[in-house]
């Protein structure tokens, strides 16, 4: 993975669901969808902010899915132009940010495991409580620690999180569940 600017330290903050986070969604997914137009296949919010409920890091996360990630002349130059910058680039996934830093749109083939893992994982927590509390509990707990960057954050929910991959994919087989 080649993060765009290197390592960057930022603390990790937790805070209940805002209610107001689908509309923040809603107001990027337009912003996105006017840069892009029809490169834009699918525009999905992922992320805890997209779990009505789950305590998050104040950060709307988005799956932008286009038709070849890596082609990024066919929609990195306008994502660029409507003031997103690219901070992530590694095999089938880039990712940009607001220069705020309070978005971060992960771009995808459309159609890829990446996408299918997003909107999974997503879909999960919104069904299942258990997985739910149990993810809000562990996201509290580690941002009580002093992490060198986000990444490393992420890397400690790893566990966790294939464990709850584990039970959403046997209930996306058991009832056929398929991205919309």
């Amino acid at each position: 993975m080649e993060l765009i600017g290197g390592v960057e330290k930022r603390d990790i903050r937790i805070v209940d669901y805002d209610p107001a986070w689908p509309q923040r969604f809603a107001a990027e997914h337009a912003r996105i969808a006017r840069a892009l137009g029809l490169t834009a296949r699918r525009i999905d919010h992922i992320g805890s902010t997209s779990v009505p409920g789950l305590a998050a890091k104040p950060i709307i996360d988005i799956d932008l899915s286009v038709p070849e990630v890596e082609d990024q002349a066919g929609y990195l130059p306008p994502l660029l132009a409507a003031g997103y910058q690219l901070r992530v680039r590694e095999p089938g996934h880039r990712m940009v940010r607001t220069v705020q830093r309070d978005v971060h749109v992960h771009i995808v083939t459309v159609g890829s495991d990446w996408e299918r893992r997003h909107l999974l994982f997503r879909d999960w927590l919104r069904h299942d409580g258990g997985d739910r509390i149990a993810y809000e509990r562990l996201k509290r707990q580690l941002a009580q620690r002093n992490w060198p960057d986000m990444n490393a954050y992420a890397d400690a929910k790893g566990p966790l999180i294939a464990e709850i991959t584990q039970r959403a994919q046997s209930w996306a087989e058991s009832i056929g569940w398929t991205p919309e």
